[in-house]
């Protein structure tokens, strides 16, 4: 466990000084160039790149979230038990287009620039969230629920106070997913002109320098890696809070 934890401080670290200081990592780099390519992205702020990047993702993931956890919560109340079928269809759209497709239909409404990204990205996330959700808010412990009734508790106040908290690790855990899958999709927006990681992977490939392809490439996947761990990290905290950590070892 400890050394799990200094290899993510270490790969943070290490993240942090190449944003910051990319030229001290110019002999590195300068391993994948050739025909005297720069060896550092010199087209743009690395770090700029990486915190738009972290910006829109930031935006669409809570966009999903309010939108997913919403319709969730309707469709497990007993007036909304009906539109099931149709939520679950909802949800299913982004996963069923291409996150190209969205953006290719986007555009011509949107225009160029961070929107088409933000609706793709959107879309793209509502099924993982939906669906820990639902599950989450389907699969409370029956006792706790009926404990909760006799208590005189109002659905809202059961909502609230019973229902969301216990079903809130496993709804994280579909948040977790939709993150780590947008930061991956969210490269595909430069494509569109938005300011991604993606605009150093296409200038790699563009001018076929393998060292920028890698830059971006590394620090999309060290930030999946590190923002996975931490949402992890925080999802056992919550199942350690609520009790559910013993039960689900048990």
């Amino acid at each position: 466990m400890k050394i799990g934890l200094i290899i993510r401080f270490i790969a943070l670290l290490v993240l942090v000084v190449f944003l910051v200081r990319p030229e001290t990592f110019t002999g590195f780099f300068g391993l994948f160039t050739k025909n005297n390519q720069p060896s550092i992205y010199n087209q743009g702020s690395l770090l700029d790149l990486t915190l738009n990047h972290l910006a829109i993702v930031a935006a669409a993931t809570l966009a999903s979230t309010i939108v997913a956890v919403g319709l969730a919560i309707v469709v497990t109340r007993p007036f909304g038990a009906e539109f099931l079928p149709l939520s679950r269809s909802l949800a299913n759209i982004g996963q069923t287009f291409p996150p190209v497709a969205v953006l290719a239909l986007a555009v011509p409404m949107l225009g160029f620039g961070t929107a088409p990204t933000l609706v793709a990205l959107f879309l793209y996330g509502l099924l993982p969230i939906f669906e820990n959700t639902l599950t989450g808010l389907t699969n409370l412990p029956p006792a706790v629920t009926d404990a909760a009734k006799g208590v005189g508790m109002t659905g809202w106040q059961r909502l609230i106070k019973v229902e969301l908290p216990l079903a809130l690790p496993v709804i994280l855990a579909g948040i977790r997913l939709s993150t780590v899958i947008s930061l991956a999709t969210a490269t595909i927006g430069s494509t569109v002109a938005a300011r991604t990681l993606g605009e150093v992977i296409i200038a790699g490939l563009l001018s076929n320098n393998t060292a920028f392809v890698l830059q971006g490439g590394l620090i999309v996947g060290v930030l999946a890696v590190l923002i996975y761990d931490a949402l992890s990290a925080l999802e056992r905290v919550l199942m350690a809070r609520t009790g559910q950590l013993g039960r689900a070892a048990a």
